[in-house]
């Protein structure tokens, strides 16, 4: 990272700036009519030079703009973002509610309705035409809501999903919303992050920059600093940064020119804007089955309004109507318009929920791909692991020490292996070697706000942690022994030493060294035991190498300790020469700690018949290590990158089969690994935080970006970023996703069943209208089960809240104890729509047998007027669907289990329905709109009785399945 001075920001004293052709003027606040003069004498951004730009934008180059400034800058040029297309109004939104050919033949209708009703005067109001414009504009209500809560949703997710730019303000370097970035801004861009606003480049160091998003070039751009002429196409601008690309490496900082619209990117906004949005596989299917359904409808319609004219006497004008209104109203109501604007709201909450459980969905599609995956394939560090450096073993000459505790806060105990407190010559050996393990040390530790904040290299952070755990402070080994020379760490040494002032040891200097075992070993003669120096033999150095491989072997790192006395005048002894005759101290095992949630999350994916696999960059013995500590490839195997890259397609085909483990791992072995679980039909979710993770993420069918330690470039190619890099937020988020589609399948169950329901109801009360008693009424042309007031009403009171509430369902545990679903399986599958029509055909039945019961005649005898056996079968088939949806939400468990009470929205959506339904059949205005009459409490028991059959009818099933249901067998293991 550059350094930032601390010197404030210049003012501009009344100087503003303006864009003009995407080029920077400084103009006079009340100059504003010349600035097009002025800009045709400044020279765009990519043809001045440095300090000319500087000059040109009136901004410091070092402490970059105030932030009264910015802000005022950012008043005058409005957000830093693309020009979006304008919101609809909600007047326009309620509108398109109508936009419906169905809805629009209703309204007709119900025009026409008042004419007659004009012409004839046979009631002192249109009752059946306000009805059905009342329910019409009830349904556009509830439509507009479900839009708006649809969008609010959406525009929720957007939020979440926002990007934040690394601007110097106030000389200091400050993470601020990217679309607050204002012309002047001082940038700072890093490897892996995306650029949200034109820039001309001050100062880099190695800055490559993918442009194809932008140019097409396929190939990153290196970048320069030294002005280009005014041709220069956007492409060739070496000296710019553009918006929309990425850092692929190097860092830079860079003077923002141009923001929003003004940017190269803002030329194709309208060819952005202008695209359409997505639509999910599962709103496509939505669609399609909202179509045959509507197609299935009008022919039943069609075939029913024909056998009325075929077998009803028809007088006039009047009947033809009122026959014509019944089956628009039984399309309008069979037809689940509604369909796709309730999925997008289950699914938009959904999303903000997965958001509460850290894990923020970018695609909506990811949502229905979550409950087929049946493969994680995940990083190591930091994902399945705590990614804080943990010491657990020290070994000295006289044993063995376990340290207990994780993470970075100092708190732990120091034991010996069969867990009693270390003493004697141990304790001394051990609290040398952690206290050489302090000096020798970059690191520092602090704590802000109840965390433990590390700064510098974790190993050496680990190291501190150590010692405080023995009491060792490092504040206070620093003033008892000040450091006076440093020979830092190379990859060829493999060492560190530090020297330090040794007065209070009675010696001039003191050198303490780190590294690798083998090396440092390798520069002793002595080992450190109990409190004296003892001679290094051959046959100790073999045990101390033993015993390096054991640690590596239990995953640990094992580092080095040794010191040497006397080093003579610390800047002499700030040297290698002063790596040698040390005294050896011991080895510590560190290693980057299994989350312990992680472990139940493994556990947990397994138990969905979901395959873990890990794939890391580190050591392979580290890796098995850890993967036998959470479960993750119990076979032992472990295959490298190296085997990756050396196998045909086919070999890695099979390699994958049986391999859970992967090491020494590279981007582009990821990739391979992914195509080849792809090429089997697996569904892969993959982890990534680099830039280069990100073809791996984008060929994944769920590309997953760490939230805290990925790049940029990685979260634009990932469908879900987790916002805390915890392996066990992806298992959290399969849950989630799992559920939000089992609730998605079950609203669809009870819209169709019960769409069904009404059909049939019409449908067989014609057919059979010889059987259930209308043969007396067969001078009514109308003497039907139900009117068309009654199927819109029934649509509008049990389609609506209580669907939604239905897809609000809380996550059902059990949904994790299924495999996952097959890509292929339709939402509504062959089984469902076997239940769906039962379900149709037994509300269908039990109506018409109610309704059959309230006449004379029939196969069950009854007394009842028409008027009566109507307003029966009515409040019948509503209490069937209220009973449906209470059935539906219960799904595998029984009606009489806690399970059924837990979503109290459901219970008010049905609660509501009820008492509308209450009122529609006793008040009196509502008998004359809806043609009821009041029915007794024994009716109101009957029509309940009737319609609780659905409940018992489905307990039966479900002892009978269950009884019938075999043993079940354990998920085979997926690692």
């Amino acid at each position: 990272m550059l350094a930032v001075s601390e010197r404030p920001a210049p003012q501009t004293s009344g100087m503003r700036l303006a864009c003009h052709d995407r080029s920077l003027v400084a103009i006079g606040t009340n100059d504003r009519e010349d600035s097009m003069e002025v800009a045709k004498t400044t020279g765009l951004p990519h043809t001045q030079d440095v300090a000319a730009i500087v000059r040109t934008v009136e901004t410091d180059a070092v402490s970059g703009l105030s932030s009264s400034e910015a802000r005022q800058r950012l008043a005058l040029y409005g957000l830093n973002e693309l020009a979006r297309r304008k919101p609809v109004p909600g007047y326009r939104k309620f509108l398109a509610q109508f936009a419906s050919g169905l809805v629009l033949l209703l309204i007709v209708a119900a025009a026409i309705s008042a004419v007659l009703w004009w012409l004839e005067r046979d009631a002192p109001v249109p009752f059946e035409a306000l009805a059905i414009l009342a329910i019409v504009v009830l349904n556009a209500l509830m439509g507009y809501v479900q839009q708006e809560r649809a969008d609010r949703a959406a525009a929720a997710l957007r939020q979440l999903t926002a990007k934040s730019a690394s601007v110097v303000r106030d000389g200091r370097l400050v993470q601020v919303p990217a679309e607050e970035l204002v012309p002047g801004d001082l940038l700072s861009v890093e490897e892996g992050e995306t650029i949200a606003a034109d820039a001309r480049l001050l100062e880099l160091a190695g800055l490559q920059v993918a442009e194809a998003p932008l140019t097409g070039e396929s190939l990153p751009v290196a970048k320069t600093l030294e002005a280009l002429p005014a041709s220069a196409q956007p492409a060739d601008r070496t000296n710019m940064l553009f918006s929309g690309t990425a850092v692929t490496s190097g860092h830079g900082r860079a003077i923002v020119t141009a923001t929003g619209a003004r940017t190269e990117i803002g030329n194709i906004a309208g060819l952005l804007a202008a695209t359409r949005e997505t639509r999910t596989p599962l709103q496509l299917e939505l669609d399609r089955i909202g179509k045959l359904l509507g197609i299935a409808v009008l022919a039943i319609a069609a075939i029913m309004i024909a056998t009325l004219f075929l077998t009803r006497e028809i007088a006039g004008m009047a009947a033809v109507f009122e026959i014509f209104i019944l089956g628009v109203a039984l399309a309008v109501a069979a037809v689940p318009e509604g369909l796709p604007a309730i999925v997008t709201v289950v699914l938009s909450i959904g999303v903000q929920r997965m958001a509460k459980r850290k894990a923020i969905v970018r695609s909506l599609a990811a949502v229905e791909t979550l409950g087929s995956a049946d493969v994680i394939a995940t990083d190591k560090t930091g994902t399945l692991t705590r990614n804080e450096m943990t010491v657990r073993q020290v070994v000295t000459a006289s044993g063995t020490a376990m340290i207990s505790g994780v993470g970075y806060a100092p708190s732990g105990e120091i034991l010996t292996s069969d867990g009693r407190p270390i003493s004697g010559g141990l304790r001394h050996e051990v609290d040398d070697l952690l206290a050489s393990g302090s000096c020798a040390n970059n690191a520092g530790l602090r704590q802000d706000a109840g965390q433990w904040i590390i700064k510098g290299d974790p190993t050496e952070a680990a190291l501190l942690v150590a010692a405080a755990k023995a009491g060792l402070r490092h504040e206070d080994l620093q003033s008892r022994l000040p450091r006076v020379g440093e020979v830092p760490f190379t990859s060829d040494r493999k060492l560190m030493s530090t020297v330090h002032e040794g007065s209070e040891l009675g010696r001039q200097t003191c050198v303490f060294t780190k590294g690798a075992p083998d090396v440092l070993l390798a520069l002793c003669d002595r080992e450190f035991v109990e409190d004296r120096e003892s001679r290094l033999t051959e046959d100790r150095r073999r045990d101390i190498l033993e015993t390096v491989e054991q640690l590596a072997a239990q995953g640990l790192r094992p580092l080095g300790f040794a010191r040497r006395n006397d080093a003579g005048n610390g800047e002499q002894a700030a040297t290698c020469d002063i790596e040698r005759d040390l005294v050896f101290l011991g080895l510590v095992g560190i290693m980057d700690p299994p989350r312990e949630e992680a472990r139940l999350a493994v556990t947990a994916a397994h138990r969905a018949g979901i395959r873990v696999i890990m794939i890391t960059g580190d050591h392979p013995a580290t890796a098995r290590a850890i993967g036998a500590e959470l479960g993750i490839g119990t076979a032992g195997a472990v295959a490298t990158g190296g085997q990756v890259g050396a196998l045909r397609d086919a070999e890695l085909d099979e390699l994958v089969l049986r391999t859970s483990i992967f090491a020494r791992v590279a981007p582009e072995h990821k990739l391979r690994i992914v195509e080849a679980l792809r090429r089997q039909a697996h569904i892969v979710g993959m982890t990534g935080d680099g830039v280069n993770d990100a073809p791996a993420l984008k060929t994944a069918d769920i590309g997953i970006a760490m939230g805290i330690t990925g790049t940029d470039v990685a979260k634009e190619a990932a469908d879900i970023v987790l916002a805390d890099d915890n392996f066990a937020t992806i298992v959290a988020a399969v849950e989630e996703g799992r559920a939000i589609f089992a609730n998605i399948r079950k609203f669809l169950s009870y819209l169709l069943s019960s769409n069904i329901a009404e059909v049939m109801t019409m449908f067989l009360g014609v057919l059979l209208s010889g059987i259930i008693g209308l043969a007396g009424h067969a001078q009514d042309t109308l003497a039907l089960p139900l009117l068309a007031v009654h199927i819109l009403w029934i649509n509008l009171i049990t389609d609506g809240a209580p669907a939604l509430a239905l897809g609000l369902d809380r996550v059902d545990p059990s949904v994790m104890d299924r495999p996952p679903r097959a890509p292929a399986e339709k939402v509504v599958t062959p089984g469902m729509w076997t239940r769906i029509g039962a379900t149709g055909a037994l509300m269908a039945l039990g109506t018409l047998a109610v309704f059959d019961g309230a006449l004379p005649g029939g196969v069950i005898e009854g007394s009842g007027s028409i008027a009566y056996a109507q307003t029966m079968a009515f409040t019948t088939l509503v209490f069937f669907q209220l009973l449906n949806a209470a059935a539906t939400h219960a799904d595998d468990n029984s009606i009489f289990s806690r399970q059924i009470f837990s979503n109290k929205w459901l219970w008010l959506a049905l609660s509501l329905s009820l008492l509308l339904q209450l009122c529609v059949v006793e008040l009196g205005p509502f008998q004359a709109a809806f043609s009821t009459v009041s029915l007794s409490l024994f009716d109101w028991l009957t029509c309940a009785v009737a319609a609780s059959s659905i409940l018992w009818g489905r307990e039966f099933l479900l002892l009978t399945r269950r009884s019938m249901r075999p043993a079940p067998a354990n998920l085979r293991s997926r690692s």
